[in-house]
């Protein structure tokens, strides 16, 4: 059998031959029909109809004096016939065409003895010349470090994977259709910002040249779109990336696509009606259906979802009573009975994350509301009405993991930048992961902000629900990846 090496060599002879003749590269190429249009339109009377297809060759079979090969465009895959009789000497193309390549056939529709419909070629030309041979035949990419590292191999061979990348579009389409349906006004917000702001996470920093000064790739959408508040719009919302310096697992990816709404004179629970009805609305509109199975569950989004209250949710599922632990010490007292391993001079709010990432997540498999968490780690939600020891603001929970973190947003200027105060007292002592203070953000705060509602989802972690997968390098198709070594 011939090396790859010898493989692109035997194409870079064919792609000479061509270029003698004809440009294998045209940079204009017939009007196509989609293979899909072809086949939905097809009716008995449509029999020698004359169409033009191109798309990439994925079989090809020589019988004589008669060829098969079956094209694929973006759409679906159909069968073309050469015949020697028909074509003349324009039948020798066979032997310069290899899988991979790109065609453009026109010809007549026809119905094979099988009953398998099919293009009579009666021209036919090669507009792309593969020099590389197709992954495994066709026959798909299987190696997880093939497939995320070579995304295009993937497509080509993995129906699978193309479907996926269609659904998340369709994910971010529905989200757009349904906010504009409720008169939502779509906004942008810089990626690069002078304060990372907006969610407890390590940034990524980088450095302007003109300005001389370092910069932060965003970490939220929050703090700006606020601003936009502030400034007079009441229905907003953001689609875009964001960027957090930390761990990549099935469910985290340092960059990933987040969504941001914020609707004023509403709070978390208008939110929380609003996120369950846009999940349904995604799901109808991308997989067509309220029951979801994802590996062993059916999860059901119709109906009721379960809503639990934080202190609720602890005690339930960690069997620990919040309101008895009053001393630092003893919550990482619990936080180690409960076999949880706990770093030097850790803050209340880490050990909860942990308690709560180890212990009551992955009891969340049914649509589940997390209401009311404490205010210490949460500094932008507003306070509970005579409670002030918890906020409103709740976390929605599927299959584990968390979907989506809502607040009634604070608007209180003197108590915004107390708490922020007190998160930078917190990150004197190295904890990273807190909110910072942002100077300008809590002097536009005091010009006046409406109550508000505010929303964030994880796109990529919906389209992981409505898909049935597992893993968010599913859906990303570029996810990071260590630099791979070379010789």
């Amino acid at each position: 059998m011939p090396t790859e090496e010898e493989l692109i060599n035997i194409r870079k002879e064919k792609r000479e031959t061509l270029l003698k003749n004809n440009n294998p590269y045209p940079a204009k190429v017939k009007k196509h029909t989609k293979i899909t249009e072809i086949r939905s339109n097809f009716q008995q009377n449509t029999i020698n109809n004359q169409y033009v297809i191109n798309g990439r060759v994925i079989a090809k079979r020589k019988m004589g004096k008669i060829a098969f090969i079956d094209i694929q465009d973006g759409s679906d895959v159909m069968q073309i016939q050469l015949s020697k009789e028909k074509l003349g000497t324009i039948f020798e193309i066979i032997n310069l065409i290899d899988l991979g390549d790109f065609i453009s056939v026109n010809g007549s529709l026809f119905k094979t003895k099988t009953e398998e419909l099919t293009i009579g070629v009666e021209d036919i030309e090669i507009i792309s010349k593969a020099l590389r041979p197709p992954p495994e035949k066709w026959h798909g990419v299987v190696d997880p470090e093939i497939r995320y590292r070579s995304r295009h191999l993937d497509l080509i061979s993995n129906k699978r994977s193309r479907q996926i990348a269609i659904a998340f579009s369709k994910t971010i389409q529905s989200i757009r259709n349904y906010l504009h349906s409720k008169d939502f006004i779509e906004l942008q917000t810089p990626i690069l910002q002078e304060n990372a702001g907006g969610a407890a996470a390590k940034p990524f920093i980088t450095h302007h040249n003109q300005l001389n000064q370092d910069l932060f790739l965003r970490i939220s959408l929050e703090l700006h779109l606020k601003r936009l508040l502030i400034g007079g719009f009441e229905k907003i919302f953001e689609i875009g990336k964001v960027f957090r310096n930390e761990g990549i697992s099935y469910k985290h990816n340092p960059e990933f696509t987040l969504l941001e709404s914020y609707e004023a004179y509403a709070d978390y629970n208008d939110v929380a009606k609003m996120l369950k009805e846009l999940i349904q609305f995604c799901a109808q509109e991308v997989v067509g259906n309220l029951e979801i199975k994802n590996g062993d569950h059916i999860i059901n989004l119709a109906g009721e979802w379960e809503k639990l209250t934080y202190i609720d949710a602890l005690h339930k599922f960690a069997g620990i009573d919040y309101l008895k632990i009053k001393e630092d010490k003893d919550l990482i007292n619990k936080a180690k009975d409960l076999g949880i391993h706990i770093s030097k001079n850790p803050s209340r709010s880490i050990i909860l994350d942990e308690i709560m990432k180890k212990f009551v997540e992955p009891k969340l498999i049914q649509p589940t509301f997390i209401f009311d968490y404490p205010t210490e780690i949460s500094p932008l939600a507003k306070k509970i009405d005579g409670n002030e020891n918890f906020v409103e603001r709740f976390e929605l929970f599927i299959l584990g993991y968390e979907f989506a973190n809502a607040y009634s947003e604070l608007n209180d200027p003197i108590d915004q930048r107390e708490r922020m105060t007190e998160q930078a007292i917190k990150a004197k002592n190295k904890d990273e992961e807190i909110e910072l203070i942002d100077e300008d953000f809590v002097e536009a705060l005091e010009y006046g902000m409406p109550p508000a509602g505010g929303l964030g989802v994880g796109i990529e972690r919906l389209a992981m629900l409505l898909m049935g997968e597992h893993s968010i390098r599913e859906i990303i198709l570029f996810p990071a990846m260590r630099t791979k070594e070379t010789n």
